[in-house]
């Protein structure tokens, strides 16, 4: 893999880290400062208070796209890791994987799983016990035909008391 970045995301990671730097922020401050001290001598004027506010404008305009570059690249650099770590454990489920591409309302119908298999692990009493999504159906699964033997055999059991 070549580390060769083209001009633009060379520039916004050098200005993402330039300005979140602490030297940034006093440089702010010390612009503010310097422009609140020189309003008694433009006589707090129109052209005065539109130099900050058009300074500001502009600023604020830029970082918002460099801010979502590095949120974008961050971002897809979890999601990579958080995958890898799905793909490489057994007991994952790797319908994890690339999650973020599903819908709004399947992440919604996805949480509602998770919810309900909270409560069923709350009722394991044992902490240690995961599931995935798969191993969850599958324990699921398990749980129920045991039930269901269980019942049919205590039914065969009171059928034959009862017909004694």
């Amino acid at each position: 893999m070549t580390k060769k970045k083209n001009l633009f995301e060379r520039f916004a990671n050098w200005a993402t880290i330039a300005t979140g730097s602490s030297a940034a922020f006093i440089g702010a401050a010390a612009i503010i400062l310097i422009w609140g001290i020189t309003g008694p001598i433009f006589q707090y004027s129109n052209t005065w208070q539109l130099i900050i506010n058009t300074g500001t404008t502009i600023v604020t305009f830029l970082m918002v796209f460099l801010i979502q570059k590095s949120q974008n690249k961050d971002s897809k650099a979890i999601h990579l890791k958080l995958n890898e770590l799905i793909a490489s454990h057994q007991g994952t489920s790797n319908r994890m994987v690339n999650i973020e591409d599903l819908t709004e309302k399947e992440l919604d119908h996805l949480q509602k799983f998770y919810v309900q298999l909270s409560k069923l692990a709350e009722q394991e009493d044992d902490l240690t016990c995961t599931h995935s999504i798969d191993a969850a159906n599958e324990n699921n699964s398990s749980k129920q035909a045991s039930f269901k033997q269980r019942n049919s055999y205590k039914n065969a059991h009171n059928k034959s008391a009862q017909s004694k």
